[in-house]
């Protein structure tokens, strides 16, 4: 973020944000909502941020309707702090807003628009005999955290609330609504809900109609195409926000209703454009709660990977995804833990820096860890055919238990089963010229001239050049020791 220091560029952007010219941009991520203001150049001139975690309930993770509203309020407000100490104003209009949020899962509403059952998050792998019957039906891949594979569960599973649904959308289309009236999504972000078919840049016609007769036969007054939201490519108006959206956002009162909306999307499309990889053969990997690497392709993929995802960027072109549900979150824990450390001697260090020294160690680890092997799966992966999480460190008598290697071995298991994801885009031959990591997670700011190689086996067969670290990168990467051809297991 640019933060101004002489008199007259402070003057000009708070003309900027009076005038209701500044941008306001508000993400739903894993672990924190962010809200972000930007000026007419896309310089960030101001932030707020509020911490949450999902909540594992029933057997299920979540988050709360109460957690998103007070979330929302929270993260705006301090934005607005933010704004009022550096420019002494108080926006009360912007020239546009935009919404994003983690992808997929399950948000069922009735015809009030109010949640049938806790918000199902992408993180819940519950949903295998839909995913497995969709795919075959399809002859295309549906994750176990698509929105189409847990509404298909739900009928198969009985569940009483499936008669009663009128709407399906994802977070940020629920938080979209909720501010504007309107029930549409970004075509980035609808491609993880349901197929999107390139060519029309809206949901696959021939698989709407192979889902509905298999609905028909269970629950055959739904009408799927009449449940998904309308879909909507960048660049198209999205709606206006509403007298009751504003004093949603803004319980102040200061926030005028009128702002214009462009389509909400998912945290997909936020890194495609934070690293300008939209064009075809460009693609970026992602490291936060979850993990995963996407290239917008050239070609078709020749056929069904069962680790790869096909969705979209924000204008509707295709791109293959390595999707893992378990990223940095384990790494995260043990820098809690480590920070806590910190604070019990007296001397407590910032997370900032307690992430930086651990890091560093890692980079003076030895290169096979020391013998220490990381298991970070908190939650199922469909990757590695993992149905529900088991986090485990082992080691033998004979391991080196360094500091430097144990952080180390959480940055190699954060990457490994991305790695051997990435092995289906090399047997693809899919071509990438440049490939960008930026961090979804605060475990990776390091050094911004930080750089570290594609996964191995992408990086074998697609002569990709290296990837070059953006802001927020790890400078570790799995050495060729955790490549391993796909295996199929089960958690005990």
């Amino acid at each position: 973020m640019t933060t101004p220091t002489d008199a007259d560029a402070v003057a000009r952007l708070a003309r900027v944000i009076a005038d209701g010219r500044a941008t306001l941009g508000i993400e739903f991520g894993s672990t924190r909502i962010k809200a972000c203001l930007v000026d007419e150049r896309n310089v960030t001139i101001a932030s707020g941020s509020h911490e949450w975690e999902n909540e594992f309930v029933d057997g299920r993770w979540t988050y709360s309707v109460e957690a998103v509203r007070a979330g929302l309020q929270a993260s705006y407000a301090d934005l607005v702090a933010d704004v009022k100490t550096t420019f002494g104003v108080v926006p009360d209009r912007f020239g546009a807003i935009g919404i994003s949020a983690m992808m997929h899962g399950y948000i069922a509403c009735d015809t009030r628009g109010e949640l049938l059952v806790p918000f199902r998050t992408w993180r819940n792998s519950s949903t295998g005999p839909a995913a497995a019957e969709l795919s075959e039906a399809f002859d295309f891949n549906i994750p176990l955290r698509w929105s189409v594979a847990h509404l298909y569960q739900a009928v198969l599973d009985d569940e009483p609330h499936v008669a009663q649904i009128a709407s399906l959308t994802t977070l940020a289309g629920y938080v979209h609504r909720a501010l504007t009236g309107r029930d549409v999504l970004g075509v980035g972000d609808a491609s993880g809900m349901f197929p999107i078919d390139p060519a029309t840049r809206d949901y696959d016609e021939r698989m709407l109609g192979v889902a509905q007769d298999l609905l028909a036969k269970r629950a055959p007054d739904l009408t799927l195409a009449n449940l998904l939201p309308d879909v909507l490519v960048a660049g198209r108006g999205a709606g206006e926000l509403t007298a009751d959206g504003a004093a949603l956002l803004d319980p102040t009162g200061a926030l005028q209703a009128g702002v214009p909306f462009c389509p909400p999307e998912g945290d997909a499309g936020t890194g495609m454009v934070a690293t300008n990889s939209v064009a075809r053969r460009t693609g970026n990997v992602s490291v936060g709660t979850s993990i995963f690497a996407m290239v917008v392709l050239d070609a078709p993929l020749r056929r069904v990977h069962p680790e790869l995802d096909v969705v979209t960027t924000p204008a509707g072109d295709a791109v293959a995804m390595v999707h893992c549900n378990n990223g940095a979150s384990e790494l995260a824990a043990w820098a809690r833990v480590f920070g806590r450390f910190s604070e019990a001697t007296g001397s407590a260090v910032g997370m900032d820096d307690v992430y930086a020294t651990l890091l560093d160690e890692a980079v003076k680890g030895d290169p096979d860890a020391g013998g220490l092997l990381a298991y970070n799966y908190l939650a199922g992966e469909p990757v590695t055919g993992v149905d529900d999480g088991r986090p485990l460190f082992v080691r033998t008598p004979a391991s080196r238990f360094t500091l430097g290697n144990l952080i180390r071995a959480e940055v190699y298991a954060a990457f490994a089963t991305l790695s051997i994801g990435m092995e289906a885009l090399a047997d693809e031959e899919v071509r990438v010229d440049r490939l960008l990591a930026h961090g979804g997670s605060s475990a990776l700011r390091v050094r911004p001239s930080s750089c570290w190689q594609p996964p191995c086996a992408f990086r074998s067969r697609s002569r990709a050049p290296p990837a070059r670290a953006a802001p927020g990168a790890s400078p570790c990467s799995p050495p060729s020791s955790v490549r391993r051809r796909r295996r199929r297991c089960r958690s005990s």
